[in-house]
């Protein structure tokens, strides 16, 4: 599946940077077009993959380059005023090469947060191709000004995307990390399960061709109908060669060849930990609407009937009749399961983010009240006496 890949926002920015690096580095050809947009000058500059002519800088007038502060209402307003400036960098992507547009976004900041929504909604009227969105979830402890904009900006850019693959960073921070490592950590888990998920389907010279193809239009199928989607995925290491590792995958002795019974369990094993572990976002799996199952892996291990009893069992746990899937051969010592849930409902940790950030936007109506009321307090002429300037 080919990318037109729209970075809004610094953490958008970083990754799609991120993915243009893992592009150069495998040779996977996901990002057809990479684009950047800011208001922080300083952002656009450290971004490494993305070509200079492809980084927007909007919003000089309003805040000369210095970002909005977090005020994704500003961030907003300034995507609305620059519209036009960003869709002169689209218009150099060559739409006719490109399968959907991906517009990431940290959702807790306010330049991606809000503007992310506004140019997906410019860009579904103009383009017949599937405007998609990826949005980041700060973390519980980041503050409640950033919780109140990610709950905001995912209402929006949810109602505004033709699809949101959402990735939760509650999930995926780890204790006693860094909050550069954290995100560096959390960028790289981004995009090794989308490259796998739009790389299916590409062949490459000298690579075996899928039994079950996975193209571009079973993703956006799985994709339609809107709403939030989340990615599960699971790995195991194997050999290329007999013995050592490949008779773990196998359960065969050193030397022994890949045994059929055996790797339709270890399949369909794969497909339950990408299920039922460490989502992207965590979310209730019973009520999908739809799925999409990819397993890649070197072509010996990608046993078709294993393939279709996670199918089958992945119906099952989701409820949906409509779960696509299919093998993405890879000469890579791995086998890899990537699960797409699109269309989740019983969503716990959006249910919690909008109760905080209700009571966190409470919170700020009371203190600005109480600051009028404090202020009137201080600078009152209770006898009447002073006359102000004007």
């Amino acid at each position: 599946m080919k990318l037109a890949m729209i970075g809004f926002g610094q953490a958008g920015g970083k990754i799609v940077d991120r993915f243009l690096e893992h592009d150069d580095r495998t040779g996977g050809g996901i990002v057809r077009a990479a684009v950047a947009v800011n208001s922080a000058k300083a952002d656009l500059m450290g971004l490494e993959r993305i070509p200079e002519e492809n980084r927007v800088l909007i919003g000089q007038a309003e805040v000369n380059g210095h970002g909005v502060g977090a005020d994704n209402e500003l961030g907003a307003e300034i995507a609305e005023n620059n519209v036009d400036e960003i869709q002169h960098a689209v218009d150099s992507i060559p739409t006719h090469e490109v399968d959907a547009f991906l517009i990431v976004a940290g959702m807790g900041g306010g330049t991606g947060s809000g503007g992310a929504p506004v140019l997906a909604d410019h860009l579904k009227r103009i383009y017949t191709i599937p405007v998609y969105g990826l949005g980041v979830l700060p973390g519980a402890d980041e503050g409640g000004i950033y919780t109140l904009n990610a709950a905001r900006s995912f209402q929006t850019f949810v109602r505004e995307t033709d699809n949101l693959l959402v990735f939760d960073n509650d999930s995926w921070r780890q204790t006693g990390e860094s909050v550069e490592g954290s995100y560096d950590q959390i960028n790289g888990e981004i995009v090794r399960r989308l490259a796998i998920l739009f790389g299916a389907g590409e062949i490459r010279e000298g690579e075996d061709v899928a039994e079950s193809v996975v193209d571009s239009s079973e993703i956006i199928n799985t994709l339609a109908g809107g709403g939030v989607s989340t990615i599960g995925f699971a790995s195991e290491d194997v050999e290329l060669e007999s013995g050592g590792l490949l008779s773990r995958f196998t359960g065969g002795d050193e030397g022994a060849g890949l045994d059929t019974a055996e790797t339709t369990n270890r399949i369909t094993s794969l497909v339950r930990k990408a299920t039922l572990g460490r989502l992207t976002l965590p979310c209730e799996v019973d009520g999908t609407e739809r799925a999409l199952l990819v397993l890649a892996g070197p072509s010996s291990y990608l046993n078709r009937k294993g393939i279709e009893r996670g199918r089958t069992w992945l119906e099952d746990e989701t409820g949906s009749m409509e779960v696509r899937g299919g093998d993405y051969p890879r000469q890579e010592p791995e086998v890899d399961a990537v699960v797409l849930l699109s269309g989740v409902t019983n969503v716990p940790r959006i249910k919690r983010l909008q109760e905080v950030a209700i009571e966190a936007q409470d919170r700020i109506d009371d203190i600005e009240a109480e600051r009028e009321q404090n202020l009137e307090t201080l600078v009152a002429d209770e006898a009447d006496e002073l006359e102000p300037l004007f």
